[in-house]
């Protein structure tokens, strides 16, 4: 990953993201994942932002994004998460016949989410790294 420059800064933001399905329904198959998949990506264009890998299983999906510091992760996420449940649901009407779906008044998507801040230096190396910095006396 190369740094990526902003009008006013310079920036390596990226996320790892779990999204989970309501009530942990099984509601994707491979079809699905595929559709999804260039539906976050151009979200993420939207936030000048850009997916790096995607997958997932049949109750969750998994996002590794790379996001400019303007934008907050929950504002990413609600996106994210509002426009693929509502583009799925278009494109594969089933999708809300599913029980989970059914019984949670249409939501596809658990309210909650897992976010986790990546990087190439490990905690302690960067702790290391602030401390040994020449503090003017």
């Amino acid at each position: 990953m190369e740094l990526k420059r902003g009008r006013h800064s310079v920036y390596l933001l990226t996320a790892h993201l779990v999204f989970v399905t309501k009530r942990r329904g099984n509601v994707f198959e491979g079809r699905h994942l595929e559709f999804l998949k260039p539906v976050f990506e151009s979200v993420l264009t939207d936030f000048e932002s850009e997916l790096i890998e995607f997958n997932g299983a049949c109750d969750h999906v998994h996002l590794l994004v790379s996001y400019p510091p303007k934008w907050s992760v929950s504002a990413l996420v609600n996106s994210l998460k509002g426009v693929s449940s509502r583009r799925l649901k278009q494109a594969f009407p089933e999708v809300a016949t599913f029980w989970s779906v059914a019984k949670s008044k249409n939501a596809l998507w658990s309210p909650s989410y897992f976010a986790s801040s990546t990087g190439r230096a490990p905690i302690e190396a960067l702790k290391k790294y602030i401390e040994n910095q020449n503090r003017p006396a």
